[in-house]
C-alpha cells in the first residue's frame, strides 16, 4: 500500500473457534474467535491472537483489526484478509503501537465445521478448528 510498509511478520499456529447454536431455522455454526500464537522466522513467539480480532505482542502493545476486504484463495482454508488496525502501546513497549493495517495470508484450515455436525445433540458445544496463517503488520512510512 502506498505510504505504508511491512514492519513485522508473524507465522500463526492456532485454532478458529466455532459454536453450534439453535437458530430460527434449525441449528448452525457461529464463528466465536481465533486463538493462536505468532512466531518469527526463528521460531520465537512474538505475539498472541485472540477475540477482537486482537493481536498482542509480548510487551503488551496490541492492535485490534477491522475487516476491510477478503478473498478466498484456497477453498480448503479461511480467506486471506486485509484489516485496518486500531493500535495501542503496552505497559512495557510499543511494538504494535504504529500498526495501520494487518494482512492475513497463506492460510491453511480453519474453516467452519460441516453443517451436519451441528444439531440438537451438539447444540451448545464449541469446536476448535486448527489453522495456520501468516500475518503482516503494516505501518505508515515515516513511523
Amino acid at each position: 500500500a502506498d505510504g505504508h510498509k511491512v514492519f513485522l511478520v508473524g507465522h500463526a499456529t492456532g485454532v478458529q473457534i466455532y459454536a453450534c447454536e439453535a437458530t430460527t431455522s434449525g441449528f448452525g455454526w457461529r464463528f466465536v474467535a481465533p486463538r493462536a500464537n505468532l512466531y518469527d522466522e526463528h521460531g520465537n513467539q512474538i505475539a498472541i491472537h485472540f477475540a477482537g480480532p486482537t493481536w498482542q505482542a509480548g510487551d503488551g502493545s496490541l492492535a485490534v483489526g477491522r475487516r476491510v476486504d477478503g478473498v478466498t484463495v484456497d477453498a480448503t482454508a479461511i480467506p486471506w484478509l486485509l484489516l485496518a488496525a486500531s493500535p495501542a502501546a503496552g505497559p512495557d513497549g510499543d511494538r504494535l503501537a504504529d500498526t495501520t493495517f494487518i494482512q492475513r495470508v497463506a492460510t491453511t484450515g480453519g474453516l467452519m465445521p460441516a453443517a451436519a455436525d451441528c444439531d440438537e445433540r451438539t447444540a451448545g458445544s464449541t469446536q476448535d478448528v486448527p489453522y495456520t496463517a501468516d500475518y503482516a503488520f503494516w505501518k505508515a512510512t515515516g513511523n
